[in-house]
């Protein structure tokens, strides 16, 4: 049995000792069994070693998914160093901060380059045919430095510890049934270098002995192929994932290849982002396939709840925590009702802000372990959400997004469905402005769809048929595209740097 708080690396370990031929990693034309991969992990680790590099030290790795993801990362934590896991999109001042905030002394890359920031670089893992370090691992110590995705500001470096992650992968595997399981083959889409697919992902096919099939870059069509041809039977995924395959069998003008990708599907999940109620119920109707949705957050390692944990699922609900992972609505101190305010008859409890606390959670934020969890270990994360007669959670939104409007909440999500369900409308996002009558008003930022022509009068029309008075845009803003994060999510706090948050902003319809 593996020991609590171990690290992936000795995850890999454990598993080649306990099933040294059992596949472990797909990789387009390259097949590794766990014995395969963990001998590959030690040259790694004994080519850090050669390089001069000390444990503690941060190493940057900023690759694809692949092998040479797996080897560098695995083999820095098994040579007791620090990963600083890079997104692939970053631009070279994107990358320069997070190197220069990390202090890391190494960039792992997948093309030979300049060094950024003074940092060295290496193309590819390193390799070393002398003994791999025996570096005892703190399961205290930092892990990965995941890096946040900036929202209200510069990216910040969330410490996540091996215990914190080994925590989560036990919370997820302790679900009836299992996200993962040792006979599972996995379809890791996801970016690696994000914690989602780092250790939703990854660390529970290394927890478990199970296979993992990569995918370099998603190709909605191509990975329906790979998972028909390797039979995989679980994927962890996000909203955008799930739409795409959906549109793909659309293109193909039947659900046939659809239906073969998730022949062998066992355990489908989602995350990231919500997941809108039609595309679940078009998985379930098309591809006869149940989507498990859940929640997290960087800071929990990620997973802090799923439907799985109550084993209903629903569309547009989050479930209830995992095990071991207590979680609290608590108020957030704003008004809920009066006047024309909204009435939440269907809400058992809420909304309030998710708190939660348990040994999944980051240890702070780098490098002196700022903002963690109190001296109670309670955490807040910011997100609102509601339980419902069954008492399971549906995440309403941000509380940094929340709008003011009056003294009544205004939750932009709400508003967004209303406003995506016009014909007119491809997508929009709804964002708060100052107003001098009050405090906070609604404008809406709207991509039209092709060859549609929209009002801002008709907008607001449509609107007030669904909304309250005082949720109804009060401005608009269109645009051919919005910006989005790594997960698909609408990026509001990209919105708000655009500058359309101002009073007076052009091209801006306003209304009364």
């Amino acid at each position: 049995m593996t020991e609590a708080g171990a690290s992936l690396a000795a995850l890999v370990r454990a598993a080649a000792a306990q099933r040294p031929d059992a596949p472990a990693v797909v990789a387009g034309q390259e097949r590794l069994s766990w014995g395969e991969l963990d001998a590959a992990v030690d040259r790694s680790a004994a080519g850090y070693a050669a390089l001069g590099l000390a444990a503690g030290d941060r190493v940057a790795v900023q690759l694809p998914n692949g092998l040479p993801w797996l080897r560098a990362a695995l083999g820095a934590l098994r040579a007791g160093l620090v990963v600083v896991p890079v997104n692939t999109a970053y631009t070279d001042p994107e990358l320069e901060y997070v190197l220069g905030d990390s202090g890391a002394v190494l960039l792992v890359t997948a093309a030979d380059r300049a060094p950024v920031g003074g940092v060295r670089v290496c193309v590819g893992p390193p390799e070393d045919d002398g003994p791999a370090p025996d570096v005892a691992a703190d399961p205290g110590a930092p892990s990965f430095l995941a890096y946040t995705s900036g929202t209200t500001g510069r990216p910040r470096g969330a410490i996540l510890t091996a215990a914190a992650l080994r925590a989560n992968q036990e919370q997820c595997l302790a679900l009836t049934p299992p996200p993962v399981r040792a006979d599972d083959r996995v379809l890791l889409v996801l970016p690696l270098f994000h914690v989602y697919g780092l250790n939703a992902g990854f660390g529970l096919v290394a927890a478990t002995g199970a296979c993992a099939v990569l995918q370099e870059t998603f190709d909605p069509a191509g990975s329906l192929t790979l998972m028909a041809e390797e039979q995989v039977s679980a994927v962890p995924g996000a909203p955008p994932m799930f739409q795409a395959w959906l549109a793909a069998a659309d293109a193909a003008g039947n659900d046939a290849e659809l239906r073969r990708g998730f022949a062998a599907m066992r355990m489908a999940s989602s995350g990231a982002a919500p997941l809108p109620e039609e595309i679940w119920l078009a998985m379930r109707d098309r591809a006869a396939v149940t989507v498990w949705e859940g929640y997290g957050l960087t800071e929990a390692s990620p997973v802090v709840a799923s439907t799985l944990a109550t084993g209903r699922a629903k569309p547009n609900c989050i479930g209830g925590p995992l095990p071991g992972v207590e979680l609290e609505l608590r108020d957030t101190a704003t008004s809920e009702s009066g006047g024309d305010g909204p009435t939440d008859d269907d809400h058992l409890e809420g909304p309030g802000e998710i708190w939660v606390r348990g040994p999944n959670l980051f240890a702070g934020y780098w490098p002196d372990g700022a903002d963690g969890p109190g001296a109670d270990g309670w955490l807040g994360t910011g997100d609102l959400a509601y339980r419902d007669a069954d008492g399971d959670l549906h995440l309403v939104d941000r509380r940094s997004d929340l709008i003011l409007v009056s003294g009544f909440n205004v939750y932009p999500a709400e508003v967004e469905r209303v406003l995506d369900g016009h014909p007119a409308v491809a997508e929009s996002a709804v964002i708060g402005v100052p107003d001098p009558r009050t405090g906070s008003a609604v404008r809406a930022v709207v991509v039209l769809t092709p060859g549609e022509d929209l009002t801002f009068e008709a907008l607001q029309e449509f609107a007030a048929e669904s909304l309250a008075r005082y949720k109804v845009p009060t401005s608009v803003h269109f645009l051919p595209s919005l910006p989005h994060s790594l997960t698909g999510k609408v990026s509001r706090a990209r919105l708000r740097e655009l500058g359309l948050t101002g009073s007076e902003s052009e091209p801006v319809a306003v209304g009364e």
